[in-house]
């Protein structure tokens, strides 16, 4: 017998860039996935925003939402991660803030994954920086800017770290407890539904006639940045088994199914009560099926994903259309691009309609414990009805959880700014919108552009230009 010796090829061998533990393929696709988020902000919901608010609020709405990317990025390395997925915490939702900058601890292989931390934390960040986002959907057109420069850092320190400690870390009691939420169906959008709506009762609202007639200014644009933020669901949802693998192919095709049925059914839906299809309710439609399919991307089967595309398109329907226009209480706070019924409502019902199909082989290959993750429809076929029912409350359980914490949080820290600076613009600003805010407008004429004298930014011409304009 003779020996003999086994080399692994120079590319797959590992070596101080590359450990033994790294998988390169899932590093990759990682990073590719995290890319694919932060492009659903930026520019996806930059766009978004800045093409479906008014024409005087265009540049306000988009810098809203670029600023939080910047802002939660900064806060996310110098204290939100380790807070959220930290191994040391002070008590027992909540983790201990501290840096994620160092190489040592970058370098080291992630709480999850076969990649480093590094890695993780560009990932989680995508995350927590959308959800921001999200939440200015409610309260563009009247928001004072300054108000959202501080309410950001302080919503992603007490608000979002201590859900997604809870949902996604490991060590979160709702973890521990069997919660189901694939890719952020609670942690991301009903925090932000329920957050936005909140702050957007504390904010107040609109001058009246921009809440009788607020028109998209740019109705292509919002196409555009909507596109961009169904594609970039792509890495959203079939990033988070962290790991290359049948069960994220399998959440990317849901996601995509549930999403083009959701849409569908939210224009049918308008054709027969309305008597036309709205590109504004397209995008809405969309937006709920994202939403809805979201907490269970990868553990349910493609046909509960059709189910859970009709249910996302008529519901939330309802809730909009019909429950919110008959509702005093509802009107009485202004949500300007409607994230309580695009995200709660949607995230509420994405999240219990997970509890009831979510299959039990799909939740071993995507947590890696069998029968221990059993959705309700499974539970009456295996003889585990309890253990189906059990799930519901949970999913249950986390809705209140997410609830109460955001109306709480995002209440005190409201109330907290208010003290500092106004939370809304004045009604004189409010009636010029992006020129009393920023000294600039989206649309500038050839001719008009004195509109912006006010910017310190204006290019000085070259004198040629000048003499051909004049």
């Amino acid at each position: 017998m003779s020996n003999s010796s086994f080399y692994l090829p120079e590319n797959l061998a590992p070596d101080d860039a590359s450990p033994g533990w790294m998988n390169k393929a899932d590093n990759a696709w990682q990073l590719t996935a995290a890319t694919l988020v932060g492009m659903q902000s930026v520019p996806g919901l930059v766009i978004l925003y800045g093409g479906a608010v008014k024409k005087k609020w265009a540049v306000n709405s988009a810098f809203m939402a670029l600023y939080a990317f910047a802002c939660v990025l900064v806060c996310w390395v110098l204290w939100g991660y380790r807070m959220s997925f930290g191994t040391e915490r002070y008590i027992a939702f909540w983790g201990a803030p501290n840096v994620s900058l160092g190489e040592n601890y970058l370098l080291q292989k992630a709480f999850l994954g076969k990649f480093p931390n590094a890695t993780m934390v560009y990932f989680q960040f995508v995350f927590a920086a959308i959800t921001l986002i999200l939440i200015a959907g409610a309260v563009l057109g009247r928001m004072n800017f300054y108000a959202w420069m501080m309410f950001v850092p302080l919503w992603l320190t007490f608000s979002y770290t201590i859900g997604a400690f809870s949902i996604w870390c490991p060590d979160g009691w709702l973890s521990k407890l069997g919660l189901l939420d694939y890719s952020g169906g609670y942690v991301i959008h009903l925090s932000s539904g329920v957050a936005g709506y909140t702050a957007a009762f504390w904010v107040g609202p609109r001058l009246t006639r921009d809440r009788e007639r607020f028109p998209p200014n740019n109705i292509l644009l919002m196409l555009a940045g909507a596109g961009l933020l169904w594609m970039g669901w792509t890495g959203f949802n079939g990033g988070d088994p962290y790991v290359i693998s049948t069960d994220a192919s399998l959440a990317v095709l849901n996601t995509h199914v549930c999403t083009a049925t959701s849409l569908i059914t939210w224009l049918l839906l308008d054709r027969i009560f309305f008597g036309k299809t709205s590109v504004i309710g397209a995008v809405q439609g969309m937006i709920t099926g994202l939403v809805c399919i979201t907490p269970a991307a990868g553990i349910v089967q493609g046909w509960a994903a059709i189910i859970m595309g009709l249910c996302s398109g008529s519901i939330p329907w309802f809730t909009m259309m019909v429950v919110h226009k008959r509702s005093a209480m509802l009107q009485k706070v202004d949500d300007t691009m409607a994230v309580l019924h695009t995200h709660a409502v949607a995230g509420s019902l994405g999240g219990l309609l997970t509890g009831v199909f979510a299959e039990p082989k799909l939740n071993y290959l995507f947590y890696g414990y069998y029968a221990q993750y059993v959705g309700l429809f499974y539970g009456f076929d295996m003889g585990k009805v309890a253990t189906g029912f059990r799930q519901i409350g949970i999913q249950l359980l986390g809705i209140l959880f997410v609830v109460a914490l955001n109306i709480t949080t995002t209440s005190l820290i409201c109330l907290f700014i208010r003290i500092l600076v106004p939370l809304r613009m004045s009604e004189e600003d409010m009636e010029i919108g992006d020129e009393a805010a920023h000294g600039e407008e989206a649309y500038a004429i050839w001719g008009e552009g004195d509109g912006s004298e006010n910017s310190r930014y204006d290019v000085e011409l070259p004198v040629s230009t000048k003499n051909r304009a004049a």
